[in-house]
Parts: C-alpha cells; structure tokens; sequence
C-alpha cells in the first residue's frame, strides 16, 4: 500500500514572492492506495474548475489566489498517470470544504466523501458576507455521498475528539482542528509505523510548526479569512506541541518546501 502526495494546484496570488521562499502556493492532496480502494486526503481544484474558471470559483478567488489552472494538475489527471482509475477512488477525506480543497469531487461522484458534520451544514447554509465567496455550490451539484461525523471520539497524541474513519482498511482519523472553517480538521493516516497528519488550512508556512510567525502577508491572510481566530491559535499551538514530540509527520495544505520534503520522504 502506497501513499502518493500531490499538488492539485499551483496558487500565485499577487505579491507571492513575500509569502514563502519559491513565491508560490500548493494544494497539497494525498492519493492512498488501500486493499479498499484509493483514498484522497483533499482534491484540489478538479477539471471541470481548469475548464470553466469564472463560473466554479468566482473572480474573488481568481484575482486574490492567482490559481495557475494547469489541465495537468488534477487529482483525477495524476492519478491515471500513476495507472488509478477515477472509479478506484473510493473513499474523500477533506480537511474542509473551502473550493481550492473541493474542487476535484466532481472528477469523482461514486466515492464517499467523509466530512465534519458543522462543516457541511456550515457550506450548505448562509455565510457571512465576507465567507460566503469560499464554498461554491457548483462543486457540489453532483450531490456527493456524504459521511458526516461529530465532533466525539478518542485521544490521539493528546488531541480531543478524534474519530476513525468508518469502511477502511486502515487506520484513518478524523482530528477536529476548527478555526480557519468552523468545521476544519486535519486528517491522520497511519503509514506503516508512522502518523502522518494532513493539518488542512491549520496553518500555512512550516515556520509556525516551530512557534515562530508566518511571513508578514500570509499571517495577516490567515487572520483575514479565519472563520474564528481565537479557535485558530489554540488550534496551532497544539500543532505545535505535537510536532515537537516528532512522533507525527504534520504537514499542512499550502506549502511548498513541506510537500516536496513529503514526496522525497516517500517511498519510490
């Protein structure tokens, strides 16, 4: 069983240069290959965002995010590269919903995707004004099969309410980690005789796993889209103390240098 981490998405939002050390952004996916099944951790944008940009993701995101929209970066196009039929897709895990993060679900409308429940419910009701541009219902129009989940579960390396992902082969989690979304997770992937924790939108820039500040402009980002700051820092330092232990790989969905360290990490 093998773990692939992807870029699903080349972001370059105007004055990248100051936001991290190669002046661009990653959607961060993980493709894992199960005896059930291929399970993605996040998806990106899909094809059908590449083909009609304006409609599926809206200028706001188009003029902040700068995606680079290359046809070559959608899981589905990853995956068939690696030999993976989009039908082998049988299980989605996201993070959250924001449409950087759910944009491939379309490319797989047979796979169950396993959210928060308060993050669905939070996508599918009314936003404040200035969170509203952030889910788009046209990546949801397939109607996805949902598995929702509450926020009650077991201790995992001293995280509250963790919950084990139902019809899998291995052990996937569920770590509830709200702030940046009212729903937002990471999502635990036992490799082996390893943790890995996918950590979303917990954070952006590998600096803050050591305690230190984001560059100037993503950290001011952060705080803008944050859906609760005060859950969001809480959330972090947590992040933090877990990585000092070193017992979990913690990796977050937007950075560069933490995805290529990934893919040199996995096995070839």
């Amino acid at each position: 069983m093998r773990i692939h981490h992807l870029n699903c998405a080349t972001l370059c939002p105007p004055l990248a240069s100051a936001l991290n050390e190669v002046g661009h952004m990653v959607a961060h996916v993980l493709a894992v290959e199960t005896r059930d099944g291929v399970l993605l951790v996040d998806t990106g944008l899909g094809t059908s965002d590449i083909e009609a940009p304006r409609a599926r993701l809206g200028l706001q995101f188009l003029l902040m995010v700068g995606p680079e929209l290359k046809p070559a970066e959608p899981a589905i196009v990853q995956l068939a590269r690696l030999g993976i039929a989009a039908k082998d897709v049988r299980h989605i895990v996201v993070t959250h919903l924001d449409l950087d993060h759910a944009g491939g679900l379309s490319d797989f409308p047979h796979a169950t995707v396993h959210v928060l429940e308060r993050e669905r419910m939070v996508a599918e009701g009314a936003l404040p004004l200035r969170h509203r541009g952030r889910y788009r219902t046209a990546q949801f129009a397939h109607r996805p099969h949902w598995k929702d989940y509450r926020t009650d579960g077991d201790r995992w390396f001293g995280l509250e309410a963790v919950r084990p992902i139902d019809g899998l082969d291995r052990e996937v989690r569920l770590v509830p980690l709200p702030g940046h979304t009212l729903g937002h997770c990471g999502v635990a992937v036992h490799d082996g005789d390893r943790w890995l924790l996918h950590a979303g939108d917990a954070y952006f820039h590998h600096a803050e796993l050591r305690g230190e500040r984001a560059p100037f402009l993503l950290e001011g980002f952060q705080r803008m889209i944050a859906m609760d700051g005060g859950l969001r820092l809480e959330n972090r330092a947590r992040l933090v103390e877990l990585a000092l232990q070193g017992t979990v790989q913690i990796f977050c969905a937007h950075d560069p240098a933490e995805l290529a360290a990934a893919q040199a990490r996995a096995p070839r």
